[in-house]
């Protein structure tokens, strides 16, 4: 882990279990927010400068949690 909060999408996706495809598509799209969810991190990187984004987990959890739930909670209404 990079830190207590923030995370490499590796480990992000697994510890949410889902792909890191899925977790770069709900930042894309605007489900996880910059600086709450989700941050880049210029560490290490050459330019041209294409930076990392790192995760906090437990946001992203939560986010995800409320997504599915309201998402399942329509179809079922």
């Amino acid at each position: 882990m990079l830190g207590v909060i923030w995370s490499s999408s590796e480990l992000t996706a697994e510890k949410l279990g889902i792909t890191e495809i899925k977790l770069s598509f709900l930042r894309e799209n605007g489900i996880l927010k910059p600086g709450i969810h989700w941050k880049s991190s210029p560490l290490g990187q050459k330019k041209p400068w294409n930076p990392k984004a790192l995760y906090n987990i437990k946001m992203c959890r939560e986010i995800i949690n409320k997504f599915y739930f309201e998402e399942n909670y329509d179809v079922a209404a």
